[in-house]
């Protein structure tokens, strides 16, 4: 299967499905393991904060239940915000926020220059076609609107995926794809200056959580709803002795003197905006009216004259 996106043939990399009913499933207990979702959604807090200025009307992509507006709430910056996910059920706990649309992370069913903002938090690694929906997410913004979001990073969980993929290959001699690809940070701003928006910034944080062993983080990540959904993935129970050889290769490898075992998350962070005439831009080539020599109080040296 391919998806269609921007002119070009995008590979269907996660079954979409599959990704609604993890979300569906972890929808009534989300806020037992809503500690990752909490960090990020600070983090864009902090960045809002800075802002200036207040937005009308927003857009949450893959909302889960709200927490985000939560975040936001103290700010007084945000007027409305339509929050949408795949699952009903955290379609529905967002109606205390405001309105709750269900459909897939990848499509943004809207009117272009609807909104004012965008956000979405720890949610778009799970979309297929990422430069696609960020060309999305561009046309919905007015000129100079807002699009603030978070995404894993490609360090997340780096032990986890190191010691599942050697313990499969000991126990069956092969692999099987368990953990999504993720963005990396050094091409994210490139992203979002291709898809038109301007003025990027983005940041990395790493989070570290300690757990007592692998099982532990396993029942996490399906709290969160964030298990396997690669369409590659092995369709058939995996063998119990590969996780616990998984088990014996994280403590070996990453274990920690007291017996705990680290998981490491990326949170990416990233600003940017609709073009609009009143933000700056750089100067022209050979357009300064000051030499930067002046300002440091030295000579100004031509290296081809010395060469």
């Amino acid at each position: 299967m391919v998806y269609m996106m921007t002119g070009m043939t995008v590979p269907t990399i996660f079954d979409q499905q599959l990704i609604r009913r993890h979300r569906q499933r972890a929808a009534p207990s989300y806020s037992d393991f809503a500690f990752l979702k909490n960090a990020a959604a600070k983090r864009l807090a902090e960045r809002l904060e800075l802002m200036r200025r207040d937005f009308d009307l927003c857009l949450d992509i893959g909302a889960h239940d709200g927490r985000l507006a939560q975040h936001f709430a103290w700010l007084g910056k945000i007027g409305h915000i339509i929050h949408t996910d795949p699952a009903e059920k955290f379609a529905i706990a967002n109606k205390k926020y405001g309105p709750g649309v269900v459909h897939a992370l990848g499509e943004l069913p809207y009117k272009a220059e609807s909104f004012d903002a965008v956000f979405s938090c720890l949610a778009l690694h799970w979309v297929d076609d990422l430069p696609g929906l960020i060309l999305q997410a561009r046309q919905l913004l007015k000129p100079n609107g807002l699009l603030l979001v978070s995404l894993l990073g490609g360090n997340s969980l780096t032990e986890l995926k190191q010691s599942l993929a050697e313990a499969e290959q000991n126990i069956t001699g092969g692999f099987s794809p368990r953990c999504a690809p993720m963005a990396d940070i050094r091409d994210i701003g490139g992203l979002m200056g291709r898809a038109g928006l301007a003025l990027p910034v983005a940041d990395s944080d790493r989070l570290t959580v300690n757990y007592p062993h692998i099982f532990k983080l396993m029942r996490d990540l399906r709290g969160m709803g964030e298990q396997n959904a690669l369409l590659a993935r092995l369709k058939t129970p995996t063998r119990r002795e590969v996780f616990m050889r998984a088990a014996d290769i994280y403590q070996q490898r990453f274990g920690r003197a007291d017996g705990q075992i680290p998981a490491s998350f990326e949170i990416v962070t990233v600003t940017c905006w609709a073009p609009h005439e009143s933000q700056q831009k750089p100067l022209r080539p050979g357009t300064a009216t000051h030499r930067l020599a002046t300002f440091l109080e030295t000579d100004e040296q031509d290296p081809e004259a010395e060469a």
